[in-house]
């Protein structure tokens, strides 16, 4: 009841974020299901579209502390339709490619700048301000769950679009999804009428410059940071890859469709169960273990002949553990910082989850053009994740994290 009492006042706000990540990032991460079609339509390898996905990524975490600090400066809702105006203007370009050109301008610039302005860090610090303290990381894995249901609408439309008119109708059909991110955008940009929470107002008198360094010199922080990279690695590898891996084995291209749908379902489940999880443990720990689950699933599933059955079992497993680490990093960054600067400070953090999505992308796609499969690849990841949770857990039973620098 205290939950629903806290979300009543500013119910738009929370939902205009949820939806606006829910169509952002549902469509960004169905573009796995247009690579084998347009690989073969315009000449471009697996590698090159992989480097398009990877330019997304980098742009995406560059920009992240920017489109932070003009949301703190300007307001979140100039930033945040700013990045849905190209966010739709990228899958336009995306949707007229005719070599590699379009496809990294489309798919990876702008998108990727696009998403630096309207996902899971501009969406979780408009919800972080949007209630009190004792319901934040349950609402903080509201807003992940919901955000999640966007590929459960992008993966079958695009899917059926493709196999019925191609590739570049797919690419359309995700542009009218992402239509509904500028409403989204206008209601959870009421966010700026809203004062500053006491927690965070005295973060007014310390610079964005002071903020930064405090938070780099925070071994939780940096240690959060360091294991986010292999989070970004993990995740980006299976979205851009899985759908090649799956047609190499021979299978009905329409599992890849299936498979992305049920990370998307079982997200939902993932980010209110982190939510949930986060408001009583320890949320660096969690993290930890998320990141130890994930590389055992990822281990399990490619060491095992892939079927229709294996696959939609690994994509669900993995869609428990796949977002909930947004609520536990956001509520970790407000614990550690305050809510002041949330957003460019977890832009840091995010950035570094982006180079870990470079190297995912990318790398997989260079390693799979230079040996002819994947094997290396999902070994790769499975080690380091592996070891980035071991350090995580460790980390955080050891040397739980500060009271706030500032409050």
């Amino acid at each position: 009841m205290s939950i629903a009492k806290d979300l009543r006042p500013n119910l738009a706000i929370v939902l205009g974020a949820a939806v606006m990540l829910s169509l952002g990032m549902g469509v960004r991460q169905s573009f796995g299901l247009v690579m084998p079609p347009l690989t073969r339509d315009i000449a471009v390898t697996i590698s090159e579209f992989a480097l398009a996905m990877s330019m997304q990524n980098l742009a995406w975490g560059f920009l992240q502390p920017v489109a932070g600090l003009l949301a703190s400066r300007l307001g979140f809702r100039p930033v945040m339709l700013a990045g849905t105006v190209l966010y739709l203007a990228g899958l336009a370009v995306f949707a007229s490619a005719q070599g590699l050109l379009g496809v990294m301008l489309g798919a990876g610039a702008l998108i990727g700048i696009a998403l630096a302005c309207t996902a899971s860090a501009i969406a979780l610090a408009v919800g972080s301000r949007a209630v009190p303290a004792r319901s934040r990381s349950l609402i903080l894995g509201v807003i992940t769950a919901t955000g999640s249901l966007g590929a459960l609408l992008s993966a079958p439309l695009g899917q059926a679009l493709i196999i019925e008119l191609g590739w570049r109708a797919g690419v359309l059909g995700f542009l009218v999804l992402a239509l509904g991110m500028l409403p989204a955008a206008w209601l959870a940009g009421r966010v700026d009428r809203l004062p500053l929470p006491t927690a965070g107002a005295a973060l007014g008198d310390v610079s964005p410059r002071t903020a930064l360094a405090r938070a780099l010199a925070n071994p939780s922080f940096l240690v959060m940071t360091g294991a986010y990279f292999v989070c970004g690695m993990q995740l980006l590898f299976i979205t851009t890859h899985l759908p090649s891996y799956l047609a190499i084995c021979g299978l009905d291209p329409t599992l890849s469709a299936q498979a992305l749908a049920a990370i998307g379902l079982f997200n939902v489940f993932g980010g209110l169960f982190f939510g949930w999880a986060g408001g009583r443990w320890s949320k660096l720990a969690l993290l930890g273990g998320i990141y130890i689950s994930r590389s055992i699933v990822l281990a399990c599933y490619f060491l095992l002949p892939p079927t229709p059955a294996t696959t939609l079992v690994f994509a669900s497993l993995m869609g428990f553990l796949w977002l909930g680490v947004g609520p536990l990093v956001a509520g970790s960054v407000v614990e550690m910082f305050g809510l002041r600067w949330q957003a460019m400070i977890q832009g840091v953090a995010f950035m570094s989850h982006q180079l870990g999505s470079f190297l995912g992308a990318f790398g997989g796609g260079l390693l799979f053009d230079t040996l002819g499969s994947y094997d290396l690849a999902w070994r790769l990841g499975v080690g380091m994740g592996l070891v980035a949770g071991l350090v995580q857990v460790s980390f955080a039973l050891m040397r739980p994290p500060r009271a706030p620098s500032f409050p």
